[in-house]
């Protein structure tokens, strides 16, 4: 039962990634390969704050979410002048500093050595410790992203998005705000992203570098793109999707050596796959391949 429990913990932590990552690529159209920093950001917040001052949970949400915000704007200021291939490599670019200042501060993140026996949050007296009580906190999160994310893209701000995505001179033209509109949504996305962190590393109770590489921000696109990008409610069965699916493999008595490569093999595969035959995934609304 706890194993199933887990699966469900994992897959609400996605569907904040993928949520957070598909207002951005999805709807404002911006392809950021460094949400794995933001959601990196808001675990080591959290853990050090947790570890070296004992701060309250919510207090550690709030700085995550601020400082990631901080860090979205300063990620989405290069979208105002360069766009397309050229924004995902400056994105790239930020997700590799990120990952090395994790890795190499060693006297403020303990670098490859990670940061352990992160303290189980409380809540208002209540302690979380079971992964029930996880997977509630979790499920009040993902209610609470989903319907920010849904007032944020059914509001006049959502429309400016897609206006963007669909053709940012037209916007300009209609006299749209685009700067502050690319710069606002990878605020939200940020911030979101962080809170996934938080719970991250309050859930694992340690984090080191390898939880946030290019790797983890290519996954989270992954959910996005089979998911369907423009929608959210494609981002939630692109999570369930794809952290279910690698978890047969451990059915099929595979080693755990040749699990791990597999799973790679299978998220590139269907990448491959939806670009080629259904590039708006699932249930997406935009195509990539336009």
């Amino acid at each position: 039962m706890e194993y199933l429990l887990h699966i469900l913990i994992l897959i609400g932590i996605y569907v904040i990634l993928s949520v957070s990552l598909n207002l951005i690529t999805g709807y404002a159209g911006l392809l950021s390969i460094a949400h794995a920093a933001f959601y990196g950001v808001g675990a080591y917040v959290a853990a050090l704050l947790a570890l070296r001052f004992h701060s309250p949970f919510f207090a550690n949400i709030i700085c995550a979410v601020i400082l990631s915000g901080l860090l979205g704007a300063v990620v989405g200021i290069p979208s105002l002048r360069i766009r397309d291939d050229y924004f995902a490599i400056a994105t790239f670019a930020f997700q590799v500093i990120t990952f090395s200042v994790m890795n190499n501060w060693v006297s403020f993140t303990s670098g490859p050595m990670g940061l352990p026996g992160i303290p189980q949050p409380a809540i208002f007296g209540w302690k979380i410790t079971t992964h029930y009580d996880f997977l509630i906190v979790i499920l009040v999160f993902c209610i609470v992203t989903l319907w920010i994310s849904h007032k944020i893209v059914s509001s006049p701000f959502g429309r400016v998005l897609k206006a963007i995505r669909e053709d940012e001179v037209f916007a300009l033209a209609m006299g749209k705000n685009v700067a502050s509109s690319k710069i606002l949504i990878f605020v939200i996305g940020a911030g979101m992203a962080s809170v996934a962190g938080v719970m991250y590393a309050y859930y694992i109770s340690f984090i080191d570098p390898t939880s946030f590489t290019i790797m983890e921000s290519i996954f989270i696109i992954s959910i996005v793109i089979i998911g369907g990008a423009g929608n959210i409610w494609g981002s939630v069965l692109g999570a369930a999707v794809l952290v279910i699916l690698p978890e047969a493999l451990r059915f099929l008595g595979m080693p755990s050596s040749i699990a791990a490569n597999m799973r790679q093999i299978i998220y590139g595969a269907l990448l491959v796959i939806f670009m080629l035959f259904r590039p708006q995934g699932f249930m997406g609304e935009y195509s990539f391949r336009k």
